[in-house]
């Protein structure tokens, strides 16, 4: 069995890559969902049918535990998944999130009073920084900043275009305590924003592989079913010489993209 870790387009590769990193004994299926990407701008209702099509397309190829890097999906759809999808059709199967442990790791660097997130617009609308975060510190006031054109930016190879585009974003933000990067699109821009801005930031890419450790470790019945042979597999819904190139700046290394249909 496979760890499978999902996202609507490239960002995850950041996160699968430093999962690897961390855990690189086990058996890895990353899927992108590059056709349709991003997420971030769609119904709550496409997200959902979005997720489910690609849950099942990591289910029925061996994989035990999937991880939702993309947080529009997360937001969206975790709870969903977990309560309606797997009772009914993969029981024996775990969906896990990102949201919750970036959330944890905003305190896990210090105190923290007032937290700025950069996310999508489906994310910031979804409320479910804003929740968590509160769960960890109900005093912390949440500063959620859409930033719809950075996907889109780092999809097209619009790196070039990024500096001024942040710079607006980020207006707003210079009296936080941290700053969230909360899509995983946003860890290949992660060195930009700390040259930016003064404070913590958060990026995924450096707290979920430890999170996952330490959920694998809680969870034998689960890690035993994994397998051990270093696999690792990357398929993606389209693919274009643009994203063979972003795939490889992600990973840090060559990876050969399969095309598949959901």
């Amino acid at each position: 069995m496979r760890i499978g870790v999902f996202d609507s387009g490239l960002g995850g590769l950041a996160i699968a890559q430093s999962i690897i990193r961390r855990l690189p004994q086990y058996d890895y299926l990353y899927l992108g969902d590059t056709k349709r990407v991003p997420y971030g701008g769609r119904s709550q209702s496409t997200i959902h049918e979005f997720t489910a099509e690609a849950l099942n397309y990591l289910f029925t190829n061996d994989c035990q535990i999937v991880i939702l890097a993309c947080n529009t999906a997360s937001a969206e759809a975790l709870r969903k998944s977990q309560q309606e999808y797997l009772p009914v059709h993969y029981p024996d199967r775990r969906v896990l999130g990102v949201i919750i442990p970036t959330a944890e790791a905003v305190f896990e660097q210090g105190q923290a009073r007032r937290v700025g997130v950069l996310a999508t617009e489906s994310t910031v609308e979804s409320g479910a920084y804003q929740r968590e975060i509160g769960k960890q510190c109900p005093e912390a006031e949440v500063v959620p900043r859409p930033a719809p054109l950075l996907v889109p930016l780092l999809e097209n190879d619009g790196l070039k275009y990024v500096d001024a585009v942040l710079d607006d974003y980020l207006v707003g933000l210079e009296d936080i305590d941290a700053l969230v990067l909360g899509c995983t699109h946003y860890c290949l821009l992660k060195e930009q924003v700390r040259a930016k801005v003064r404070v913590p930031v958060v990026s995924q890419d450096e707290v979920v592989p430890e999170k996952l450790a330490d959920y694998l470790l809680r969870h034998p019945e689960l890690e035993t079913k994994l397998g051990r042979n270093g696999e690792r597999t990357y398929r993606v819904t389209d693919v274009t010489t643009g994203y063979r190139r972003l795939a490889q700046r992600l990973a840090g290394e060559a990876i050969e993209l399969e095309r598949v249909s959901l």
